[in-house]
């Protein structure tokens, strides 16, 4: 049974720093893109960044550029997101997803058949 586990949510002061970790079971994530995506109450869900099969091609909205660094660690079979410089507008659960089909590419759509439960990521002072 295919499963993702979200870890690494919590509570942090603007400006702060949050890893958040998605891990596979029943599955080798080295075989599919993973995408991370959040829900803010009242919003849409959004892509927020992406890594390509094999840690191919990676992929970051351009509000989270530069503070967002996605990555994979085949060996624990996990993917990470690195959030630096965290601001008032990023509070959401975060929900990572897997599909096997992407091939040398990831998207931040939601065409992922495969998805987690989600963290929650506060950010207040």
């Amino acid at each position: 049974q295919l499963q993702l586990v979200e870890s690494g949510g919590g509570l942090v002061q603007p400006g702060g720093s949050l890893r958040l970790s998605c891990a596979a079971s029943g599955f080798t994530l080295d075989y599919y893109a993973i995408g991370w995506f959040r829900q803010a109450p009242g919003k849409e869900r959004e892509g927020v960044s992406c890594i390509g099969r094999s840690g191919g091609r990676t992929n970051y909205a351009d509000s989270v550029k530069g503070r967002f660094t996605i990555s994979r660690d085949n060996a624990k079979n996990t993917v990470f997101l690195q959030m630096n410089s965290l601001k008032p507008e990023d509070p959401a659960v975060y929900y990572c997803a897997a599909d096997a089909s992407l091939i040398g590419l990831c998207v931040l759509s939601n065409v992922y058949g495969n998805w987690g439960q989600g963290t929650q990521v506060t950010v207040s002072s």
